[in-house]
């Protein structure tokens, strides 16, 4: 990352501040980033960190930005874009993480600019999120580039090329944190009802689900796979995921819980 590319964050909750200490992480210096937040805690979060903050745009007294950072939501958007256009016209790639604004909406209120949709997820609060990003045409090689290093700060990336696959990639990794959640919940929950102490059954829920996904990630053999080298037959895996895989089981409400999530993302999208 170039020492000389300066950013402004329009945007400084909790995926704001998660990309800002991403960034210093990597070593970039705080004068290269400027952020716009018209709340007054979120300002003195970000001066906390040696960042300089403004509460509008027009007082940064920016003359020019190489990337704007819309971290802002959804609902605020429209309200942001216009303040953007002097630097979306100046060169300055627009790379929103609000989520469901299209590309065409986010040009719609930037006229010609090089816009960039990503869709990161919450593990980026810890620095093990995934990103996924679209470009429109007027995205040169470059900007993709600082834009794949900069959400590179807080987990992985990838691109597609297809926005309307990004319904799909938020109904799995957008929204995805939420159903590990809900896993870690119905493992402690039947595990108390097993008689374990809420303690315990919560430190096994937790530590088995990261284990189980660490060891997923590092290993040479596809999730089937694993779940096979691990159950026993007539064991006692096996007689859980008798259940678990039985009709309708767990393939079958996935499928439709995230064939709900992005009918919704599409719904919102159009908005």
């Amino acid at each position: 990352m170039s020492a000389q590319q300066q950013i402004l964050l329009i945007g400084f909750g909790n995926m704001g501040q998660a990309l800002v200490r991403g960034w210093l992480a990597k070593g970039r210096t705080t004068a290269t980033i400027r952020v716009v937040d018209p709340a007054a805690s979120s300002r003195r979060a970000a001066t906390g960190l040696g960042v300089s903050a403004h509460e509008s745009v027009g007082e940064t007294g920016a003359v020019r930005a190489d990337v704007v950072v819309l971290a802002v939501k959804p609902n605020q958007l429209s309200g942001v874009l216009p303040t953007c256009a002097g630097l979306a016209a100046s060169g300055a790639v627009m790379l929103s993480i609000a989520a469901g604004k299209t590309l065409a909406t986010l040009t719609a209120g930037l006229g010609r600019a090089a816009v960039v949709r990503a869709m990161p997820n919450t593990p980026a609060a810890i620095g093990r999120g995934i990103t996924v990003l679209v470009a429109n045409s007027a995205v040169s090689a470059e900007q993709r580039a600082l834009c794949s290093e900069l959400l590179g700060a807080v987990g992985e990336v990838a691109w597609i090329d297809d926005e309307q696959q990004m319904d799909a990639v938020t109904a799995v990794s957008g929204s995805g944190p939420a159903y590990v959640f809900l896993l870690i919940e119905c493992l402690e929950q039947a595990g108390r009802e097993l008689g374990l102490g809420a303690a315990l059954a919560r430190q096994l829920a937790l530590a088995t689900v990261a284990g189980a996904g660490a060891y997923a990630a590092a290993a040479d053999a596809e999730p089937a796979e694993l779940r096979r080298r691990v159950t026993s037959p007539k064991g006692t895996t096996q007689a859980a995921l008798d259940v678990l895989m039985a009709q309708p089981g767990m393939a079958e409400l996935f499928s439709r819980a995230l064939r709900a999530a992005a009918d919704r993302s599409r719904e919102l999208s159009r908005a």
